[in-house]
């Protein structure tokens, strides 16, 4: 079974899209969001790239994750 990418349930503040990559890479969320905050204040590529990735990572079918 091949690992995929999907926006976290249990790991969510806005859309889940940091609890989703913290989960895939088996880090600590917060890390994931503290890091998006970063690239958020070092010009706001963050915000974009947030947007983006909340309208293209899909949700778990079946709200498994």
């Amino acid at each position: 079974m091949e690992k995929r990418l999907y926006k976290s349930d249990r790991n969510k503040i806005i859309d889940g899209v940091c609890g989703g990559i913290a989960e895939y890479f088996g880090i600590d969320p917060t890390l994931v969001r503290l890091l998006w905050v970063l690239l958020c204040a070092l010009g706001g590529s963050g915000v974009i790239a947030y947007i983006i990735a909340a309208v293209i990572v899909p949700r778990a079918p079946g709200g498994q994750i």
